[in-house]
Formats: structure tokens, C-alpha cells, sequence
């Protein structure tokens, strides 16, 4: 069978989704190709319900704070309010019916399966073949890596998904990577009780961030009972049955109840036969141009975690936008990469924009850098109990604008947006040095930083 159509949107997550139902109110006939949920990752596994996760078990923390500072607190976690927000709330059950009758009101088509390309402007969907007159945009997404480690493939591990479904916490637990993903499950799952060993392979934890960042929330893990070991090596996984034991190199196995494996995302590209349009299968990513185009195709463009600028929905949102206007002939903004935001959600959250000290000297800038310790700062000191962190901001001497900054502490995602706006509209920092900061606030300390510029 074969179905003719305007645009075949491959992946409805959060861009492709966004994407699809915008091409559709603007006339055009659309084909959505969709093998899980409509809404993918975000809203049923990813960011809304785990950050419903990280939102009780900082109220636990908050709560065992009381006994320093305001009297005394009886704290008893209990998971099973948590499990059930994520069904009522974040997941419905992981049911996308309203999500799918969402595209379809807007005139789209809803093609259930696993979709693969074809040659220009075809796609395969089972038995279906699907031919685009105008555009296929391609927005898979990723999927969680599972590393190819001695004994792992066919046991109960975890990934994120099982992690967000489960509706107990283990009495112990392995997570595999110390990324975003790995860190912010290990401290909600320790608070809510569980013996919690984080395995990072790297020389330490949330390796793209600033390493003063990391320091502090190892600091901050180790002491909530939290086992973090960086450069360990994994050699083997067993399980028998009740009790995973993880081998790691130079040093005694690990066991726990559970295994988390967190340790990358990535985007299959072979299954997608990329080849039938003359790109790499084995790539890390698809290349575009700043209007998201495909390189070396025609009538192709790709959104999200396939286009490696960021495996964030905020970023296929943002990529979704030039696409649709592209498709459409529509004015483009070209996409600028230089001032992407990204927060990890641990407590304290760490949030970051542009580029980092050493990228930064590794681009070959002219790098001062900047520093405030939140504990430090008036709003730190009234804040007290978990007021750990910090601001650092990264300048380009040459041209005296920022190219970085990361802020680290209480609400630090939500003291981010001005450092990404000082970022992506180059402010000069000898403005920023003049300007009024409300005190006393935790963005008071941006003005502490951007003194310290000069030493």
C-alpha cells in the first residue's frame, strides 16, 4: 500500500510532534510515523515524570533541613504518592490516546510502527510505503545505550523507563553513569531510602560541566550516604535472581537490589537505513545546516537528539520552530548553537550555558574566569541548610562579552536565564558589572562573579 502526502514527520516526540501539527494547521497533509507514544520520552518517561520524582524527594530533604533551623520534623518517605502522581499526572498510564487525537484534530495522519527511509522522500512503515511530495523530517530521538558489558544483556537492569515505572524503591542500588540521568535518580532514590553506589567510569560526575561543579555535588552525594566512584571500569554484571553483583576493576564488587544503566543516549541510525539517502549509519549524529536541512539530500530535514546539538526537548522545540518555517518558505532564523542551556536536576541544580573553561581554551579564547561561592553570598548565608554551590562565568577577554557560565545552587536552573541571555545576546560584561542586582537574591552572586573577572 501506498499512502502520498505533503510531509512524513518520522518520530512524534516532543519536536516531531510540535513539528507535525503545526505543518498540518498551516494545510499541509501530514503523515506522523510513531512506533511508541505520541509525546515520546518527555512527558512519559524523561523530563516531566522524573522531575516529579526529584520534586518529592527534595521536599524530604527540605524536611530533615527543619531540625537546624526551625524545630523538628518527622520525615517517612513513602514512595507510593509518588507512583501514583506519574500515573495521574505525568503519564496517564502511559496511554497517549489524547495526545494521538490531538494530531489527528489538527488534520493529521497517525501511522503506528517503526518507520525507516527509503530513498528521497519515501518512507517504510511495515507494508506501508509512504511518499513525501514536500518533506520527511526526521526526529527519532534517542534511546537509552546499553554498553556492551559481560553478563548486562538479560538481566532486570533499569533504564530510565523502569526507573519512572517502578512503584517500589529497591533496598539498594547500582547506577551505572554519572551523568544528568544516573545523578539525579541516585540522590531521589537515596532519599527516599535506598543504599545507593554510583559507578562513573569517567575521572568524575557530570563530566561536561565545570569541574568545581562536579566537586561540589560529589561532596554533597557522599554526603547523603551516596558511594560515588569515578574511574571505575565495569568488567562483568551477574544476577541470580534476587541480587545483581557488579565486578569493577581494581576493587571489590558491588550488589544491590536494583541496576540503573545510565550511562548515554543515542539515536539508531542504522535501523533508520540513513544509507538509502547516502548518509553514514554508524555517525553519531545527522548532519544539518542552520535551517536543520540534511546534508547531501533533498526534502529532508531533522529534528532533536538525531542532530547531536543537544539531547534536550527544549532543543527539538527550538529546532521544530526553523523547520516548520523552512517547509513552509517562510523567513528562517538560523539556528545558533553558541548559547545552549542545560540544567541538571540534582539539589543543588546545576545549570549551564555556551562553553566551559577549558572548551573554551580548547576554541582557542582568550579565557578569564570568574567566581562566587553561593554559601558565600548574603542569600547563601540566610539560606543555611543546603546552600551548596556556586557561580562561574567564562569571558572572552578578547571581545570582553561572556561565552559561558554555570550556576550552581538553590533554584540554579531558574538563575540561569540570565546568564543565558547575558550569553546569547553577547552583553558586555562591563555592563554587567554595572547593573542593579536585587538583594539579597542567590542572582546577586552573578554580580560577585563578573567582579571577580578582574582578579
Amino acid at each position: 500500500m501506498t499512502i502520498r502526502t505533503d510531509v512524513v514527520v518520522l518520530g512524534l516526540g516532543p519536536g516531531g510532534e510540535d513539528a507535525a501539527g503545526r505543518l498540518c494547521e498551516a494545510g499541509l497533509d501530514v503523515v506522523g510515523v510513531e512506533a511508541e507514544l505520541v509525546g515520546g520520552e518527555c512527558p512519559y518517561w524523561g523530563c516531566v515524570p522524573t522531575k516529579m520524582i526529584v520534586r518529592a524527594a527534595n521536599l524530604l530533604a527540605e524536611a530533615r533541613r527543619v531540625d537546624s533551623m526551625a524545630g523538628s520534623a518527622d520525615v517517612r518517605p513513602d514512595w507510593a504518592p509518588v507512583a501514583r502522581r506519574i500515573r495521574d499526572e505525568a503519564t496517564d498510564t502511559w496511554d497517549d490516546t489524547v495526545a494521538a487525537r490531538r494530531f489527528k484534530d489538527k488534520g493529521g495522519r497517525l501511522v503506528r510502527g517503526w518507520g525507516r527511509l527509503d530513498g528521497p522522500g519515501r518512507v517504510v512503515v511495515g507494508d506501508e510505503v509512504i511518499e513525501a511530495a514536500r518533506a520527511v523530517v526526521i526526529a527519532i530521538g534517542a534511546r537509552a545505550w546499553i554498553p556492551p558489558i559481560d553478563g548486562l544483556s538479560g538481566t532486570p537492569y533499569w533504564t530510565n523507563r523502569e526507573a519512572v515505572e517502578t512503584t517500589e524503591v529497591p533496598a539498594s542500588l547500582v547506577v551505572l553513569g554519572g551523568g544528568a540521568i544516573g545523578v539525579e535518580l541516585a540522590q531521589a532514590f537515596s532519599r527516599f531510602g535506598a543504599r545507593v553506589t554510583v559507578l562513573e567510569a569517567g575521572p568524575r560526575i557530570v563530566g561536561p560541566e565545570e569541574p568545581e561543579a562536579s566537586e561540589i555535588l560529589t561532596s554533597v552525594l557522599r554526603g547523603e550516604g551516596i558511594d560515588v566512584r569515578t574511574s571505575a571500569t565495569v568488567d562483568a554484571v551477574r544476577h541470580d535472581g534476587q541480587v545483581f553483583t557488579v565486578s569493577v576493576d581494581g576493587s571489590a564488587p558491588v550488589t544491590a537490589s536494583a541496576l540503573l544503566v545510565a550511562v548515554g543516549r543515542r539515536a539508531d541510525l542504522a535501523s533508520l537505513r540513513v544509507a538509502s539517502i547516502g548518509l553514514e549509519e554508524h555517525a553519531p549524529a545527522v548532519p544539518t545546516d542552520d535551517h536543520l536541512r540534511v546534508l547531501g539530500t533533498e526534502r529532508t530535514w531533522a529534528i532533536g537528539d538525531v542532530t547531536g546539538k543537544g539531547a534536550f526537548t527544549h532543543m527539538s522545540m527550538y529546532e521544530a520552530d526553523i523547520v516548520v518555517n523552512d517547509v513552509l518558505g517562510r523567513e528562517v532564523v538560523p539556528a545558533d548553537y553558541h548559547a545552549v542551556p542545560r540544567v541538571t536536576f540534582t539539589d543543588p541544580e546545576i545549570g549551564s550555558v555556551g562553553l566551559s573553561e577549558a572548551d573554551a581554551r580548547t576554541k582557542g579564547v582568550s579565557v578569564r574566569t570568574g567566581m562566587a561561592s553561593i554559601p558565600e553570598s548574603a542569600r547563601g548565608w540566610i539560606h543555611k541548610a543546603g546552600n551548596e554551590g556556586l557561580i562561574k562565568v567564562v569571558e572572552d577577554a578578547d571581545r570582553g562579552v561572556l561565552v559561558g557560565a554555570t550556576s550552581m545552587g538553590p533554584s540554579g536552573g531558574e538563575v540561569l536565564g540570565f546568564l543565558a541571555l547575558a550569553v546569547a545576546a553577547a552583553v558586555p560584561t562591563s555592563q554587567l558589572r554595572h547593573l542593579p542586582y536585587a538583594y539579597p537574591t542567590f542572582h546577586r552572586a552573578i554580580e560577585s562573579a563578573i567582579n571577580d573577572l578582574d582578579g
